[in-house]
This record gives C-alpha cells, sequence and structure tokens, in this order.
C-alpha cells in the first residue's frame, strides 16, 4: 500500500491543472465562471482553492517572480541538486513539482494559441487590420516558446517513460483542438449530428488527456505500480469530463446574468438534447430560433432545451464522471490530500 505522503503530487498535478482550466479558459469559459450563479458555491471553490494550496505548499498558478528570483530559493535548489544519483524521497518529490509545472506550461502554450483571432471575421471597430496580424504572431511565438520550454524542461526529468506518457497527452491535445477548429469552421456546424459518445471523445482529447496523463506520470515518478497509475489516470480523466460538464451546463442555470444565452451549440446539453429529440426536430428549432441574418436568438433556444431532457442528462452524467473519479480514489489510503481529491469532486458535481 503506497503511503499518504506520496499522494500529495497527485494533488499537485490535477489541482494546478484544474485551476488553469478554471481561471484561464478557452473563449467559451471565458464568458462565465464556474459557479458565476452561485456566491456560496464561488466561496466554497475559494475555500478548496486555499486548502489544496496549503497541502501543495506554494499557490497553484505559476511561482511569482519574486519567488523565482529569490537568494534563499536558488540556494535551496543548489542544495537539491547535490542529491542527484542519490536515492534520498526529496529528489524524487522534486521531480513531481517540476511535472507540474511542466503540465502548467503546456496547457497555458495552447490556451495562447487558442488566442489567435480569425483574421477573416474582423471588423474596422476591432482594430487595425496590422496590429491584429502582428497580435497572432505574437501569439504563435509565446505559445511555442512556452511549449518548447515545456518539452526541454519534460527532457530533463530524465524518465523515458514519463516523457512518452506527456507526449501522447501533447499529441492528443492538438487533435482535440484540430476537432474544435473544424467544426467551428462550418458554417452550419450545430447542425452536426453528433452523439454524446463522440463529444465525450473529443472532449477527453481536447480537455482531460493532458490532465489524466499528468496525474499518471505523477504516479510513474513516484515508481508506483501499472494499477496505482491507472487509478491516477482514471482519477484525472473523469474529474476533467465532469469539470467541463459542470461549465457547461452552468448557461442554463444563470438566467440572471448578462451572460445566460451564452452558451456553445456543441455543449453536452445541446448535445444531448439533439440526441432526445432526433436531429430533425433538432433542426426546426434552430431554423426557428433564426432571426434576421441569420442570427440565433439563445433565448429562445436556450428555453427549447430546458423544456426538454438534456440539461438533466447532462447533470446525470456530470455526478456518473465524479462518481468514477471518487471510485478511483479508494485504492489510495486515507489522507488530507486524498479528501482534498475528492472534495474536487463534489466542487463540480453540486448544482444549485
Amino acid at each position: 500500500m503506497m503511503r499518504s505522503a506520496l499522494l500529495p503530487p497527485l494533488a499537485r498535478g490535477c489541482f494546478r491543472t484544474l485551476l488553469q482550466f478554471r481561471a484561464e479558459g478557452d473563449k467559451e469559459r471565458q464568458r462565465r465562471c464556474l459557479f458565476a450563479g452561485s456566491p456560496s458555491s464561488a466561496s466554497h471553490w475559494s475555500k478548496l482553492v486555499s486548502e489544496a494550496e496549503k497541502i501543495v505548499g506554494y499557490p497553484t498558478s505559476f511561482m511569482s517572480l519574486r519567488c523565482l528570483l529569490s537568494d534563499e530559493l536558488s540556494n535551496i535548489a543548489m542544495q537539491v541538486r547535490k542529491l542527484v544519483g542519490t536515492k534520498h524521497p526529496l529528489l524524487n518529490t522534486a521531480s513531481q513539482r517540476s511535472l507540474a509545472e511542466i503540465t502548467e506550461l503546456i496547457h497555458t502554450a495552447f490556451l495562447v494559441h487558442r488566442g489567435i483571432v480569425n483574421i477573416g471575421e474582423l471588423t474596422s471597430s476591432d482594430g487595425p487590420l496590422k496590429d491584429m496580424q502582428f497580435g497572432n504572431k505574437i501569439a504563435i511565438l509565446s505559445g511555442d516558446f512556452l511549449l518548447a520550454n515545456a518539452c526541454t524542461s519534460l527532457a530533463q526529468l530524465q524518465n523515458t517513460k514519463v516523457v512518452e506518457i506527456m507526449s501522447s497527452a501533447i499529441g492528443e491535445l492538438v487533435q482535440g483542438i484540430y476537432y474544435e477548429n473544424s467544426n467551428l469552421a462550418k458554417e452550419n456546424g450545430f447542425t452536426d449530428d453528433i452523439g454524446i459518445l463522440m463529444w465525450e471523445e473529443q472532449v477527453f482529447l481536447s480537455h482531460s488527456a493532458l490532465l489524466s496523463k499528468s496525474c499518471q506520470a505523477a504516479m510513474e515518478l513516484a515508481k508506483h505500480d501499472a494499477r496505482i497509475q491507472n487509478m491516477a489516470f482514471k482519477y484525472g480523466k473523469h474529474i476533467s469530463m465532469s469539470h467541463k460538464l459542470n461549465a457547461d451546463i452552468q448557461p442554463f442555470f444563470n438566467e440572471s446574468s448578462d451572460d445566460s444565452v451564452a452558451f456553445s451549440l456543441n455543449s453536452a446539453p445541446v448535445v444531448l438534447h439533439q440526441e432526445f429529440i432526433g436531429r430533425e426536430a433538432w433542426i426546426k428549432q434552430i431554423k426557428e430560433a433564426q432571426v434576421k441574418g441569420n442570427l440565433i436568438d439563445y433565448t429562445k433556444l436556450q428555453d427549447a432545451i430546458k423544456a426538454g431532457k438534456g440539461v438533466t442528462s447532462a447533470i446525470d452524467l456530470c455526478r456518473f464522471h465524479g462518481n468514477r473519479a471518487l471510485e478511483a480514489l479508494e485504492c489510495f489510503p486515507p489522507s488530507e490530500a486524498r479528501s482534498t481529491l475528492e472534495n474536487i469532486v463534489y466542487a463540480v458535481t453540486r448544482f444549485s
């Protein structure tokens, strides 16, 4: 049985990346907070963040420049380097911390790349075309720089299995984003007959692969067997699926928010709604919600979706993945770190 002290790296890897998903987000997530419609839920999440940070030992966002430039921190790093080649457990912990930062770098790199704007959709009010093109170049170069640094740091871990795991995660992330962009490029992408199984496959690639495989890699660094690594992978996979489902569901709860109608037509409630009513009925509802210029009246469409079973089914699916994540944690001994990981599950499966 693994020692409780070896579980915090899993919490670290999961929580740092989850906070990035929550705080940064793509264009869709930028329009709404995970718990925007419930102040009590927001405060609960903030408390959970603080508790996890105490276990990890440092803030879950990037280390501040003050820390990076600290003489004391540099001195500690120099002393830790002396342990290279030994079997001291502290060295393994510093490899796991590096992995968490590498995961954060990879995720941030792709978020920066997602910030590239479509020049063809710009209007004069968006600013000079030359400046927007320059901004795109900076986004590409900045994302590439972060990704290159992540790959360099990954190689420095000197663990070929971890490099293999994380490299496959990067490949799947690229594939998932490619699918997302392909759907956005279609003029009538909202009428695609995408079932919930295909939705889950695409979400795994674009959202879950990096988190689940970073959890697996953390256990590899801690020298745990394939069973423990698999359980860590499952936790990362199912918690990230629950998180994405929660984000997709929120617009259908936040009726008082100005952004209550700003939901993706490829979100889980919409996909499930389409499955229940059938493709022809869905296309009919889309046409009925279209206004001048083929724009969509999201308020009308939202009412139609809420009247069906899509939202409640999405909530059930969110809780299903949450339960699977909790099951994956059962192989780990009770500890403060495990409790925090469980609380993360409860936070993203709670609906008011």
